[in-house]
């Protein structure tokens, strides 16, 4: 998943959880396990859409440039 994924992903999460789902309902709707929504909310939990947008093309330019330093 890209991390805009990621976050639309926690925004329905918490819109379920906020509408009376129980946790593991909402895990199971979203069909991801309990550690993996922690740790998607941990690295992701604060960020709107277009910020984990940014930050996936931050991470393919980071990618890119080792990549052209490897090749010097």
């Amino acid at each position: 998943m890209t991390p805009e994924q990621i976050v639309k992903t926690l925004a329905e999460g918490e819109a379920m959880l906020a509408a009376g789902k129980s946790s593991a309902d909402v895990y199971q709707k979203l069909g991801v396990a309990e550690s993996t929504w922690m740790r998607w909310k941990k690295q992701f939990g604060e960020m709107k859409s277009d910020e984990a947008k940014r930050l996936r093309e931050l991470e393919i330019e980071n990618r890119r440039l080792k990549e052209l330093l490897a090749e010097a």
